[in-house]
């Protein structure tokens, strides 16, 4: 609202309240509407690690979502319900399934409360009857509105202004950014509708938030979430409601994240330049390396996709694996020794000459030094790219290796990659034979020839580095 960096207060504390706007479920959820949640995982890990215990709900739209923001067009459940044959019901339910799966396949934390907004159709009404009682609304032959000239400063968040909202005109309401409360059914066929004061229908897009969040969290509560795109409409019209409804603000910080976006453009389904998850999947790409490249930027800049983005991600959460996956040369150079205390990586080339050791090391401990700056970073506005910084310089720090595991899974608490539990993929027996024998013609300093089979091993998928402790190999992906 302020526009500018504040130092963050909350309302209770050590405790803080946060309210997500969540996803409508009538499609999947492309990788643009994942990078909004991912941003909004860091917040709330960068909170934990701060000590804030936090209570997060997130909204599921399942009804009232118009394809318009003009308060006009079909409800898209019900028109994704009318193209397949299927109930509304059935359609949210399978949306928001697998939106749960793509958020658990990211390592985000779920929240503590989905709340659907068909299930909060009481407070809905309630809210719009306390509008009504307060002079905030006027009945058309299409349902009943907001009268957004009755509202003052309408449109402050994010300096948007009354005459810049981003509405369009519609016959049904006396200007443009009043919207809509309720909506009548009329001579419409709909699956999801309801009695009220005012007749059968179904509630408008923005009120839902507003009773869900006020029901849950009280109000105000402490943080707003979102995408950049809900500011202009969305949010304004929940800061209007809610704040006519109640005299007292509705949040008191905001929380936007930029778009993602595809050779300039913002990724959008209506747009057609969107990827899923499983689009990523099916080119070899696994969410870790999605969640690694989302998280690597700030969550207020614009983050471009792109498979060259995609290849840098992968390799560089390669290296984060690998100080967990430490290849050495074997003593006797013929033989792997065996012991009951090394957990074998099988992503290493575990070869006649090579010997593994796994994080077996649990004597290492935070280095306090990086761990000041890494904090400094993400208290400051959530700067993933300047903690991203210390942790590269950690690694390339002499600290011991035990120290690094220790202070990274540290970190990881707001990184969120899963390190401490990442089981790497098998290397095939044919990709250890090449790697065996790379090293006898290196030994022989027959390079020639181990370029050749580097050559052949990259072709097979897999990537060879040479390290003063051994050659360490992982996936080319």
């Amino acid at each position: 609202m302020g526009r500018k960096k504040q130092e963050f207060k909350p309302i209770k504390r050590g405790q803080v309240s946060v309210y997500t706007c969540g996803p409508t479920v009538y499609q999947y959820a492309h990788i643009g509407n994942l990078r909004a949640y991912l941003a909004e995982d860091i917040l709330r890990r960068v909170l934990g690690y701060n000590g804030y215990k936090v209570r997060q709900v997130m909204n599921i739209t399942d009804v009232g979502h118009l394809t318009s923001d003009a308060d006009t067009g079909e409800d898209k459940i019900e028109r994704e319900a009318k193209k397949t044959g299927k109930t509304a019901k059935e359609i949210t339910k399978f949306y928001t399934e697998q939106f749960i799966r793509d958020l658990k396949a990211l390592n985000i934390e779920l929240p503590n409360k989905f709340a659907w907004a068909s299930k909060y159709i009481k407070e809905q009404i309630e809210l719009i009857k306390q509008l009504e009682k307060r002079g905030y609304t006027y009945k058309t032959s299409d349902g009943i509105y907001f009268d957004t000239a009755k509202f003052k400063n309408y449109g402050r968040l994010g300096g948007v202004g009354a005459g810049k909202a981003r509405v369009w005109h519609s016959p049904y309401k006396k200007r443009e950014t009043d919207f809509a409360l309720w909506k009548f059914s009329g001579m419409q066929k709909r699956q999801q509708e309801w009695k009220s004061p005012w007749g059968v229908g179904y509630p408008g897009w923005h009120i839902e938030c507003s009773a869900i969040s006020t029901k849950e969290l009280g109000q105000p509560f402490d943080i707003h979430t979102g995408g950049e795109d809900h500011i202009a409409t969305h949010h304004n019209n929940e800061i209007a409601q809610s704040e006519a409804a109640y005299g007292k603000p509705l949040a008191h910080y905001w929380f936007h994240n930029a778009f993602m976006v595809v050779n300039g453009a913002k990724m959008a389904k209506s747009a057609g330049n969107f990827y899923t998850l499983t689009d990523l999947a099916g080119q070899g790409i696994e969410p870790m390396v999605f969640r690694y490249l989302a998280i690597s930027g700030h969550y207020r800049q614009k983050l471009g996709f792109s498979k060259s983005a995609l290849v840098g991600a992968q390799n560089s959460l390669n290296k984060l694996r690998a100080v967990f996956a430490v290849s050495l040369p074997s003593s006797s150079g013929l033989t792997r020794r065996s012991s009951q205390k090394t957990k074998m990586d099988s992503r290493l080339p575990l070869g006649h000459e090579l010997e593994a050791e796994w994080r077996g090391n649990d004597k290492g401990k935070v280095d306090t030094t990086y761990k000041k700056r890494f904090l400094a970073a993400i208290n400051d506005d959530l700067n993933m790219p300047k903690a991203m910084t210390v942790v590269w310089e950690l690694l390339k720090s002499k600290k011991s290796l035990s120290d690094k595991q220790a202070t990274l899974l540290d970190f990881d608490k707001v990184l969120g990659l899963g390190l401490k539990d990442h089981k790497p993929s098998a290397i095939p027996a044919e990709v250890k034979k090449l790697v065996s024998e790379r090293e006898k013609a290196r030994k022989a300093k027959d390079w020639q020839r181990s370029d050749k089979l580097r050559d052949r091993i990259a072709k097979l998928g897999f990537v060879v580095e040479d390290t003063n402790r051994g050659p360490r190999i992982s996936t080319n992906d």
